[in-house]
């Protein structure tokens, strides 16, 4: 229950007002509920105020003025989502004193640095929540993700069952949206992280610095302290220009010699990696199930973190051991076959390069990448995109990610300026189910296919429908018709005209 004290920053009238329960969603309200109305890409909240009301909402919070006739009290506020965390925060008083949460940012590595983040605290007996990308855990039980990161009042009713279950530790990938939008006001961060900068989302932020500088609002807290303490990546040169207090407590890691927290003595396989961490005087010795140079980076930023937070060194070291691939980051896709084939994320240029250099250390045979370029989303990374795979890889395939509204082959066009900027053999096949058919048909034995882009979604988002579509599950079919001697003959290599 919510009275004045939680309220009363935003306005007069709600000095009466019992508040018993708090929503976004007119389809949830309750009696006793304050309403939330926010404007949204695809809809808005202020159209579904008369519905709340009719639900028996106490009151309605909008950045819109109130409708004539308005049944129920109308606060007006200039930020909603400000609003809405700062009230939660009161409404779960509970929350904020006991919680410990980690959050990272920046644009790549956040989903598998926070899973491993939280399998450290777990292997420590801790019991704990993850809210990312792919998924949320919640003591252990897995929970389908929203958003990458959800609104306030999701967080804090999330983090209220884990204080109820007897937990008190969080990791959070917190993404540039989420702080620009203010999901995350009024939330202590224990310990923020900062994993890389490159570009992206630039349709919804329009520049790098204001992109940067969304990110940066973690470290300096919104409408609470800035973080105790902050990892971030000493290889990175985004990361020396971000806003610290005085009061944070800095640990820098990575593989050059500005770094206290680092690797040493890497090795790399199909089987994972081993390698010496150093940190500071300290000498310790990992084993990890993931692949990757990259992913040397993201179990120092969680290491990083885990000692932050007084996790006992032999949990951090055991939780590395047992995290296994995270869904659709390097994701091997195995039915027997004598060649490679791997699922990520990948869909930005730096993220592509990353992962392709990931799949070069691996083999002495030829990297076939198969990409494609999001819809309705920022035009200028994709010859970005185009020149990367070109760059890197032996082969590629030019496909269709998540078209959307635009024309495939508009898209297609934009990527391949920059795949033409380079002399790699490449095909181009608008059906994403073609082009891995195509991908893997020209695989030989040692070779690594690369099937880039969509990682763990399941979906392809198309001009007037949504369909179900996964790579690996593509991949898996295509293998095993193959194998079965039913699949197609192998595909020749050779430019486009």
């Amino acid at each position: 229950m919510l009275r004045a004290a939680g309220v009363s920053e935003f306005g007069n009238g709600f000095s009466s007002i019992t508040v018993t329960g708090l929503d976004y969603d007119s389809r949830r309200v309750e009696p006793g509920s304050l309403f939330f109305a926010f404007t949204g890409a695809k809809a808005d909240g202020n159209d579904f105020a008369r519905d709340a009301a009719a639900k028996g909402a106490v009151a309605v919070v909008s950045e819109s003025p109130a409708p004539a006739g308005f049944p129920i009290p109308w606060i007006v506020v200039p930020h909603g989502r400000r609003a809405l965390s700062l009230i939660a925060r009161a409404f779960y008083a509970q929350v904020a004193p006991q919680l410990l949460l980690t959050g990272a940012t920046g644009t790549n590595g956040k989903t598998t640095t926070c899973m491993l983040h939280d399998s450290m605290l777990r292997a420590a007996g801790y019991i704990t929540a993850l809210v990312g990308t792919i998924e949320y855990h919640l003591a252990g039980e897995v929970r389908k993700a929203v958003n990458t990161t959800p609104e306030s009042l999701d967080l804090y009713r999330l983090y209220n069952e884990l204080i109820e279950r007897g937990g008190r530790h969080a990791t959070m990938e917190v993404s540039s949206h989420a702080l620009a939008l203010g999901r995350v006001n009024g939330f202590r961060f224990e310990t923020a992280l900062w994993t890389n900068f490159t570009r992206d989302h630039l349709d919804f932020h329009g520049a790098m610095e204001k992109y940067f500088e969304a990110k940066c609002e973690l470290f300096r807290g919104q409408d609470a302290p800035p973080p105790r303490h902050a990892v971030l990546n000493a290889d990175d040169e985004w990361a020396a220009r971000i806003p610290l207090s005085p009061e944070t407590q800095v640990t820098w890691y990575g593989l050059g010699p500005k770094a206290n927290l680092r690797a040493e003595n890497i090795r790399m396989g199909f089987d994972g990696l081993r390698f010496d961490i150093v940190h500071d005087s300290e000498r310790f010795r990992a084993e990890s199930q993931l692949a990757g140079r990259i992913n040397v980076y993201n179990i120092l930023a969680a290491f990083g973190a885990a000692r932050a937070n007084g996790v006992p060194v032999e949990a951090i070291l055991r939780g590395i051991a047992d995290r296994r691939a995270v869904a659709g980051r390097f994701e091997r896709v195995d039915e027997g076959q004598p060649f490679l084939v791997v699922v990520d994320y990948a869909h930005t240029d730096d993220a592509l390069r990353n992962t392709i250099q990931t799949a070069r250390s691996l083999t002495s045979g030829r990297v076939i990448t198969l990409f494609g370029c999001g819809g309705d989303r920022d035009r200028k990374k994709r010859p970005l995109m185009g020149q990367a795979a070109g760059e890197l890889s032996d082969y590629v395939v030019l496909t269709s990610d998540n078209p959307r509204s635009e024309d495939p082959l508009t898209i297609i066009n934009d990527a391949l300026v920059g795949l033409r900027r380079t002399d790699t053999p490449h095909q181009i096949e608008a059906d994403r189910a073609c082009a891995i058919r195509l991908a893997i048909g020209a695989a030989n034995p040692g070779d690594v296919v690369l099937l880039a882009g969509k990682g763990h979604e399941d979906y392809q988002v198309l001009k007037d429908r949504t369909i179900h579509f996964d790579d690996r599950e593509v991949a898996r079919q295509v293998l095993r018709e193959a194998l079965r001697g039913s699949g197609p003959a192998r595909s020749n290599p050779r430019s486009n005209p």
